[in-house]
């Protein structure tokens, strides 16, 4: 008997049928559509919340960083507006970390207070949904007492998956001698750090008509990495792993800019291995970047196996990243790379 005249392994025709209009129907369903019909499994480790206790205590510094204005997305979030997003979105597990215009604002005590809120409030959400929220803990820098004695606590009672520091406090870059004795520390732990970017007081109105993040942003980050590379920082604290955010802001079109200008020689004596060596072994997240021209670039600086899923959700809604990141041609291996195994290979406990 041929296979095709045993009814039992054959389909019938009406079977047949609605199995097409099904694969049929699903080809044309949106990215975020399809995530629905799929156990989510992307981790996104560029996520913020918008506690109600911070936003309105520094509500004018939001204001500030914005033209003068609130800006819609800063409106309406809560714990499970989030999860929903994720749901929509194929988002596992988001890694929650503090926003510009952050905690510090030249008031200690309501600095470090701000800091603790903000750790056990997002310590909370992932209790509440368990599985779906993790936490890259604040710090109240610059001041380096309250930093170090939140980091202990954080890391040992909160149990953080890591440290999330700004680019920038004040006028001062996280390569400053300054915070020194805080990455000694994390260092020592051999911790991960994500740093987002933040306005300096240099920049915050440079161009009236222009917000800060639209310009800002970006840069900082070049100038966190660069301030990083050349005190020596990235050579001395070896067992920190950092993640920076937006594909590495404008590093990636300035790196070889950089290498071949920096011929100083005590510029060079702090990067013995070289610049595109310190780059490459660094994490980017791509929030705001899953286009053309920004992964073209990062790609041509660093490996897939440094590339991060970051949303900026809820400044930037998920899709931006999730839908974008699907038209870029990457294989689906580096697809799962980027969008769960790299942070999986960082954040331990989101690896099963």
């Amino acid at each position: 008997m041929r296979l095709a005249d045993c009814r039992c392994c054959a389909p019938s025709r009406r079977q047949f049928v609605a199995s097409a209009i099904v694969a049929g129907a699903g080809a044309l369903l949106p990215a975020p559509l399809l995530a629905q019909t799929a156990k989510p499994s992307i981790i996104d480790v560029h996520h913020h919340t918008v506690p109600p206790f911070w936003f309105e205590e520094v509500k004018d510094k939001i204001m500030a960083q914005g033209g003068g204005r609130i800006v819609p997305q800063w409106l309406g979030w809560s714990p499970q507006r989030a999860v929903d997003e994720m749901d929509k979105n194929g988002v596992a597990t988001a890694i929650v970390s503090m926003t510009t215009p952050g905690i510090w604002f030249g008031d200690v005590a309501q600095s470090r207070r701000l800091t603790r809120s903000f750790n056990e409030y997002v310590t909370h959400m992932g209790r509440d949904f368990p599985g779906r929220f993790g936490l890259f803990a604040t710090l109240p820098l610059p001041d380096i007492e309250g930093s170090l004695k939140e980091l202990e606590y954080a890391l040992d009672v909160l149990k953080a998956d890591g440290i999330g520091l700004l680019t920038s406090y004040g006028n001062k870059w996280l390569g400053d001698p300054a915070f020194d004795p805080v990455l000694e520390e994390i260092n020592r732990r051999k911790a991960v750090i994500y740093v987002h970017p933040a306005t300096p007081a240099c920049c915050t109105s440079l161009m009236p008509q222009v917000p800060a993040f639209l310009t800002e942003f970006t840069q900082d980050t070049n100038r966190a990495i660069t301030s990083l590379m050349y005190t020596g920082s990235l050579t001395r604290f070896r067992d920190i792993r950092f993640i920076f955010s937006h594909a590495g802001g404008t590093i990636p079109m300035l790196a070889g800019r950089i290498e071949q200008l920096a011929f100083l020689p005590h510029l060079k004596e702090k990067v013995p291995d070289g610049v595109a060596f310190e780059l490459k072994r660094l994490y980017y997240e791509i929030a705001n970047s899953a286009n053309r021209p920004a992964m073209a670039a990062l790609t041509a600086l660093v490996p897939t196996s440094q590339i991060m899923f970051g949303s900026d959700f809820p400044l930037v809604p998920i899709p931006a990243t999730a839908g974008g990141l699907e038209k870029l041609g990457f294989a689906a291996a580096e697809l799962q790379a980027i969008k769960r195994d790299n942070a999986a290979s960082l954040l331990p406990r989101f690896k099963g």
